[in-house]
């Protein structure tokens, strides 16, 4: 017969694990960064250094902006500058931090069908894709690599929009699932370097274009207001951003690798 002392003792010790099982925040991210495998291997160190759960919604920036302004996330870690800041100045989140960076790759079938020159720009590259009317897939989810994406066809002077349908389809899809259809097709798509590089069914695609300035991709993290949404779990947060910017996760994120390669590259401020 288990003792009364023995008896108390266990009862505190399951409620404090409850407890501590009960500590946790809803980070609204990318499917860039779930897609890519970081969050595997970022998250976990986060949480034991903490104790503290990480759960990810993943999605494309602007549905998981939309998350945050409904309160239905702590925290957004998302790749879209612009509308990160408009975020913050509406009251929807606190701050903004940067936290790391990488950069977008147009990936296309072999033999370079439209036949642009090796030192094209990524929005050359688009208008000989127009011109021609090769196939182009894109996410058309209001992601971030989706408005990165409309960024590119603007410099390039295209409406990809007016051949919606035609040589340009829109998927509404997440990155991973675009890549997919992709391969199956033979088709031009805009990607993040990290999920490109972890993605195992390229078929006859491989990097069309790399290295313009104008691919470049900036990360950021956002808290989300607790004085608009006194619900969200502020503590939680603050402790998650303060590891992610200091030294322990710029390290982490430093340290992932894909193909042998940093595919994420730390520059947070602090």
């Amino acid at each position: 017969m288990v003792s009364r002392g023995i008896a108390i003792f266990l009862a505190l010790f399951v409620a404090s694990q409850a407890i501590a099982g009960d500590r946790y925040l809803t980070l609204a991210s990318t499917t860039s960064t779930d897609n890519s495998g970081l969050f595997e291997h970022l998250l976990p160190l986060f949480t034991e250094e903490s104790g503290i759960a990480v759960r990810v919604v993943a999605v494309g920036t602007g549905q998981a902006l939309r998350l945050g302004r409904n309160g239905d996330a702590d925290v957004l870690l998302v790749h879209h500058r612009p509308s990160e800041e408009a975020f913050v100045a509406e009251g929807y989140g606190a701050e903004r931090f940067d936290v790391m960076y990488n950069d977008f790759v147009l990936i296309g079938p072999a033999g370079n069908p439209p036949g642009f020159a090796d030192d094209a720009t990524a929005a050359d590259a688009l208008a000989m894709i127009a011109n021609t009317a090769v196939l182009f897939l894109s996410r058309g989810d209001d992601s971030g690599t989706h408005k990165a994406e409309m960024g590119l066809w603007a410099l390039a002077g295209v409406d990809p929009t007016a051949a919606s349908g035609e040589w340009y389809r829109e998927l509404g899809s997440g990155m991973g699932a675009t890549l997919n259809v992709a391969s199956a097709m033979d088709a031009y798509v805009l990607s993040d370097r990290a999920t490109w590089l972890a993605f195992a069914n390229r078929g006859n695609l491989a990097i069309a274009l790399e290295d313009d300035p104008a691919l470049f991709n900036q990360y950021g993290v956002i808290p989300i207001s607790s004085e608009r949404y006194p619900h969200v779990k502020s503590e939680e947060t603050t402790r998650f951003i303060d590891w992610l910017l200091g030294t322990n996760g710029q390290a982490a994120i430093a340290s992932f690798r894909l193909e042998g390669k940093q595919v994420f590259f730390p520059n947070a401020a602090r």
